[in-house]
């Protein structure tokens, strides 16, 4: 279970071919002497287990479903990747409660510039925007985000200046893919009223 507080901005040192998933071997120096052989990571909002570590330097396996539901295929070496340990029991929770689980993914199509301050525009498949409402919360590559107007197919964020300084979001270009996970409440909540209808 993770907060969506990006803990550092670490960068994807290689990308190793393990078909048919790959080895993704991320570089932090804060966050390396902090992880152990199977602890688990939020990499861009996806939880992945360390299988190695050195120096400086961990490593993940993704497997076909983590790569065909996030955007950790279009990783390349150099890439720079969210990254956030695990919520310990007596943490803070600064954010809101992000599972790691990723629904799925959506399209920057358009950022307002107000200077320092950035809102950002996504479009995004109709059975997440179900589960989004207006200061609700969504993780958008790891990051724990307040709705501000959603839509059936489009939902938007206002990013700080901090924000886009110390996550990859501030990197980000229209037509960039991002990972989306919504929040766990919504969906216990979609359940129940489509359960309504099983009998």
């Amino acid at each position: 279970m993770f907060s969506g507080i990006v803990e550092a901005l670490g960068e994807v040192a290689a990308i190793i071919p393990e078909p048919p998933g790959c080895k993704i071997v991320v570089r932090d120096a804060a966050i390396a002497p902090q992880v152990d052989v199977a602890d688990s990571v939020a990499v861009n909002g996806c939880c992945l287990t360390v299988i190695e570590k050195e120096g400086d330097t961990f490593a993940f396996q993704a497997g076909p479903e983590t790569l065909a539901r996030t955007n950790l295929g279009e990783l390349k070496s150099g890439s720079p990747v969210n990254l956030e340990l695990a919520l310990k029991v007596d943490s803070r929770l600064g954010g809101h409660f992000v599972s790691g689980h990723i629904d799925g993914q959506a399209v920057l199509e358009k950022v307002d510039d107000m200077g320092d301050w950035q809102d950002y525009y996504f479009r995004v498949p109709k059975e997440l925007a179900r589960q989004m409402a207006s200061k609700g919360s969504v993780a958008v590559d790891g990051v724990s985000l307040t709705l501000v107007r959603c839509e059936p197919e489009l939902f938007s964020v206002a990013l700080i200046p901090y924000t886009l300084k110390v996550t990859t979001l501030g990197r980000k270009k229209v037509g960039d893919r991002v990972n989306i996970e919504t929040d766990i409440l919504a969906k216990y909540v979609q359940r129940l009223v489509e359960a309504q209808e099983w009998e």
